[in-house]
């Protein structure tokens, strides 16, 4: 079984629902600029660090550069991200992160927009905590420490 080139019907929602059940794995796509493309290796570097390069490709088909704000696209299993969101790899790869587990959420019919959202961002600070604790370079686990104190100042865990 293939996975469905968009979500939009219950036929195309459980297909694809099925095809994650049977373990499916998408190539991803990363489409935009040169610059863009080589932010997102960087960023596809820390989701294997991680090990969660397995789960991002199970959820997320694509990611498309826009000019406008970053969003999961979930009929399409596409992330958009804009230049800004990249620039900063930890962060980025974080934002990947919660997309991803919104996506999951979507195929998993639970609600995975406004307060679904908040779940996606839990896993996505689990995601920094774990990084943190790899060995990676100064300036990344500095990052780590950014993003960490700004998620969990902003939210009652």
């Amino acid at each position: 079984m293939e996975f469905p080139r968009r979500i939009y019907t219950l036929k195309e929602f459980m297909q694809a629902r099925e095809c994650v059940e049977k373990g499916h794995k998408h190539r991803l796509v990363v489409s935009g600029s040169k610059g863009f493309k080589e932010k997102m290796k960087r960023i596809k570097s820390i989701l294997h660090i991680t090990d969660y390069s397995d789960f991002f490709r199970t959820y997320i088909r694509c990611i498309k550069e826009i000019e406008g704000i970053g969003q999961l696209r979930e009929t399409e299993a596409t992330i958009w991200l804009n230049m800004y969101l990249v620039e900063n790899p930890v962060e980025g790869a974080r934002f990947i992160v919660q997309k991803a587990h919104q996506m999951k959420d979507y195929l998993d019919g639970k609600q995975y927009y406004d307060k679904g959202e908040m779940a996606a961002v839990k896993k996505s600070i689990e995601f920094l905590k774990i990084l943190e604790s790899k060995r990676i370079s100064e300036d990344l686990k500095q990052q780590c420490t950014d993003s960490l104190k700004q998620w969990t100042e902003e939210w009652i865990l």
